[in-house]
């Protein structure tokens, strides 16, 4: 633990000669991403956590918004009833007609439900409290887990990648992200209650893995909202690190009173806030995703 806090303080004031992140460990060279080839077919990526208020909202539209920056074209996909990312990009989610859930329920076409966002290249399917009512109209379909799937394959090859952004819970509709999607990526709090409730979302990708959906991976795991001030905190991030090694991204997303700001403004911190820390850790960790998706 002492080598990690040395890591951790060296890291802050930048004085070490190998650099190291708030991981502890030496920070991987990732090169700066040159422009898209080509068009899709998109790779899916599930933005879940079972536990809430952890920054899975806030990631998906960030890095979604990142990855815009750098020139790929994304689908962000509201798979919560809150309707939380919808809100978070300015849409009047309780007012609208068509929603994921008529996607997903009456089979609507995707582009009849397809926003444009503000930003240039990130699309967006949104949602609200109608969607609670899929998972009970859904259990009588055959092939219930792979309906959201099936309405997102016609749209595949516009896109780069859709991340979708998974209710805070287990049920129908997180199964349905997971057993479409190509990868995981977990928004995790430096916290007990967050690292008890990794093992236990592991434990669900094992299961959709092996039966549901062959090729599902875990992407990485994004610590968000941390504070290297607290030493649970870095107890946490130590653990995590030891645990899953290099699934465990370099990038920390710190805690930040800018971010609540941006939920209000409905907009990214990327264009909230463009030279802020926040705005920077996103476009980090959007390099990352580029990279690891590359290889």
């Amino acid at each position: 633990m002492d080598t990690v806090v040395t890591q951790l303080q060296q890291a802050v004031v930048g004085e070490s000669e190998t650099r190291h992140g708030p991981t502890g460990r030496p920070l991987r060279d990732v090169p700066e991403p040159g422009p898209a080839d080509r068009r899709g077919p998109a790779r899916i990526i599930a933005m879940c956590n079972q536990k809430g208020g952890v920054g899975k909202t806030t990631s998906t539209i960030n890095l979604g918004a990142s990855l815009a920056e750098y020139g790929r074209r994304v689908l962000l996909v509201d798979l919560d009833p809150q309707g939380a990312l919808s809100a978070g990009l300015g849409v009047a989610h309780h007012d609208l007609e068509l929603t994921v859930h008529n996607l997903l329920v009456e089979r609507r076409s995707v582009d009849d439900v397809l926003m444009r966002t503000r930003i240039d290249g990130l699309d967006l399917l949104p949602s609200n409290i109608d969607l609670s009512a899929a998972e009970i109209q859904l259990v009588t379909e055959v092939g219930r887990e792979q309906t959201l799937g099936r309405v997102l394959h016609p749209v595949l090859d516009r896109y780069d990648y859709v991340l979708v952004d998974c209710q805070p819970s287990l049920g129908l509709l997180t199964v349905n992200a997971l057993a479409c999607a190509d990868s995981v990526i977990i928004p995790m709090e430096c916290e007990y209650f967050s690292l008890r409730g990794l093992a236990l979302l592991n434990d669900t990708v094992d299961k959709v893995r092996d039966r549901l959906n062959p090729r599902l991976t875990l992407e990485g795991i994004v610590v968000t909202m941390f504070d290297a001030r607290t030493l649970h905190a870095r107890e946490v991030m130590s653990r995590v690190v030891e645990v899953f090694g290099d699934l465990v991204y370099d990038t920390v997303i710190n805690r930040t009173v800018r971010f609540p700001e941006t939920s209000v403004a409905g907009e990214p911190i990327t264009t909230w806030a463009p030279k802020s820390g926040g705005a920077q850790a996103y476009r980090a960790l959007a390099r990352e995703v580029i990279h690891r998706c590359a290889r």
